[in-house]
């Protein structure tokens, strides 16, 4: 079952966390060889998506890193969204390891 981890986004900011993956006996996954895809969308069914970024931070800890530039996060307009964080193993077996609920909240200072 994926782990739920809420992020609160400041548009026009750079955004950045990292997620420990943990495994049903609550000690890290291992991720190396694994890939990891993460998408920010309004709704389940929406066509528009935003990328994470994600990458793997340290494979061996279980530790994904989720990236957002200032100017990706600005593209963004402030709501209430959902994420997903998958990984696919060296084998192609995907497994959702986070997810939850984006708070983007709206720039104020454009310069």
């Amino acid at each position: 079952m994926a782990a739920i981890t809420n992020l609160y986004i400041d548009a026009g900011s750079t955004f950045s966390a990292i997620i420990t993956c943990k495994g049903s006996d609550g000690l890290p996954l291992n991720l190396t060889g694994y890939t990891v895809a993460s998408q920010i969308r309004k709704s389940y069914a929406s066509p528009i998506a935003y990328s994470l970024n994600p990458t793997i931070y340290s494979a061996v800890a279980g530790k994904i890193r989720i990236t957002l530039s200032h100017t990706q996060s600005s593209a963004i307009k402030a709501g209430r969204y959902m994420h997903d964080i998958e990984i696919t193993s060296p084998t192609g077996e995907k497994q959702r390891v986070a997810e939850g609920i984006v708070i983007v909240t709206p720039e104020i200072t454009k310069v």
